[in-house]
């Protein structure tokens, strides 16, 4: 089961850090890809409908912009996300995000999902590229606003050196985090880029992932429970989310931190592809 420590407060995760907070690094960190997204790398997928693409090249400066602005729910620390022109997967820019470990070194660029129709399928493709592999702790690269949850996160991370799901209300993990649930997800590979799209229906309680096209079935939840997979998910009774916004970033609830490129990013109500 993840350790997801719960903090007072929460009603403080819509206040924005001040921008020195967000202050970032120099570009080209030793050990960091020093070109622009990797040989042969395929262009973004066009944009779906009812929501929005972010490729990050209407970017400026170094600070989150536009309909993205830098958070840290709960508690900050090191950690920090900044647009970055050093990498990227097409063309020359892309956010990246330095996690640093421990609960409070939150780092997040989030955006709203208000071009999406309440109720409606939501369909996110991003590109994601990493530095460390994902540990045997639980940690998070992807948090979404639950209203239907007590405004708690639906978080996307990894667990036991695999992808997951956890819910932060209930910390239900999907897969379970038993072996042969870890054994049904998939690790997130380091230094290239990785396309990761899920779907959440709403309406039905379904949730799919894909990780670079192919559907990874520990990340599934069906309506069905299946024992290793999505039986705890279900066992609180009908799962309907209303996800109000989208995070990307970096949560770690042990030690472990990781450098992070996010890029490509397409929302809407119909799937985009890779």
């Amino acid at each position: 089961m993840a350790s997801s420590p719960q903090s007072p407060g929460r009603l403080l995760r819509r206040l924005r850090v001040p921008a020195a907070a967000a202050a970032v690094l120099a570009l080209g960190v030793a050990g960091a890809p020093a070109a622009s997204g990797d040989a042969g790398a395929a262009p973004a997928a066009e944009c779906g409908t009812d929501g929005f693409c972010e490729d990050f090249e209407s970017q400026t400066g170094t600070e989150p912009s536009g309909r993205w602005s830098f958070t840290a729910p709960d508690c900050s620390g090191t950690g920090t996300a900044a647009i970055d022109t050093s990498v990227a997967h097409s063309g020359s820019t892309s956010l990246r995000v330095d996690g640093g470990g421990g609960y409070c070194n939150h780092a997040f660029a989030g955006t709203t999902l208000d071009e999406v129709p309440a109720g409606s399928p939501l369909y996110v493709r991003f590109w994601v590229r990493h530095t460390t592999p994902l540990p045997a702790q639980h940690v998070t690269f992807l948090a979404m606003e639950d209203a239907n949850d007590g405004a708690r996160d639906l978080r996307m991370g990894g667990q036991n050196e695999a992808l997951q799901w956890n819910r932060e209300s209930d910390d239900a993990t999907l897969p379970e985090q038993s072996p042969a649930g870890v054994a049904l997800s998939a690790p997130l590979p380091t230094d290239t880029w990785a396309c990761l799209e899920f779907e959440i229906d709403p309406a039905a309680g379904h949730l799919t992932t894909w990780l670079d096209g192919e559907p990874v079935e520990g990340l599934a939840v069906d309506g069905e429970p299946t024992q290793d997979i999505d039986s705890q998910w279900l066992s609180r009774g009908d799962w309907s989310p209303g996800l109000v916004d989208l995070r990307l970033g970096w949560e770690s609830y042990g030690g472990d931190s990781d450098t992070l490129w996010f890029d490509d990013v397409a929302v809407g109500t119909t799937r985009t592809g890779c």
